[in-house]
C-alpha cells in the first residue's frame, strides 16, 4: 500500500505541486499526510476519493483515506 500510493499515486498529485507521505494502514482506514499545495488544497476531499477508488481498482482493496495537512519543509516544526 505505501509503495502504491507514494509512488504511483504521488507523482500525480507532484504535478500540481503537492505531495503524499503513507502514515499507517489499521484496517480499512489509510493515514495519509498531504503536503506542498495538497496542505491548502480546497478539493483535498475529492482528491481523496479519487485515490481511494484507484486504491480499490488497482489493489484491490477497500479503503478510506483519512488525510492530514502539514506545510511543506522547514515550515512543519512540529
Amino acid at each position: 500500500m505505501k509503495d502504491y500510493i507514494e509512488k504511483v499515486l504521488g507523482p500525480r498529485l507532484q504535478g500540481d505541486g503537492g505531495w503524499v507521505e503513507f502514515v499507517s494502514q489499521e484496517g480499512e482506514t489509510v493515514e495519509l499526510i498531504f503536503r506542498g499545495e495538497c496542505s491548502k488544497c480546497g478539493i483535498l476531499d475529492r482528491c481523496c476519493g479519487w485515490m481511494e477508488q484507484m486504491i480499490l481498482k488497482n489493489l484491490g482493496q477497500q479503503v478510506k483515506i483519512r488525510a492530514i495537512r502539514r506545510k511543506p519543509y522547514f515550515q512543519d516544526n512540529k
